[in-house]
């Protein structure tokens, strides 16, 4: 059994809020420069896969993807964003 992890990723342009159901649930929030930063948790590598496809196909370039260790928590969860 496979064990969820959680990842951020930020993308260059926006994605509205309300594309989040359509990310796997992804928290969305806007970063510096016209950025936008998903984060959450994914239950394996092929939803991850499934995430890098939409941003691929939407022409948004990636500009950084961070998997966070286990018990640490998302930059939204500690009310940071990147």
């Amino acid at each position: 059994m496979r064990t969820p992890v959680c990842y951020t990723i930020r993308v260059e342009g926006l994605i509205g809020e309300s594309w989040s159901s359509w990310f796997e649930g992804m928290t969305i929030e806007h970063g510096e420069g016209g950025e936008t930063v998903l984060s959450g948790t994914l239950v394996d590598e092929a939803a991850l896969y499934g995430i890098l496809t939409k941003i691929r196909d939407l022409g948004l370039p990636l500009v950084e993807l961070k998997r966070i260790e286990t018990g640490a928590k998302a930059p939204h969860e500690l009310g940071q964003g990147e």
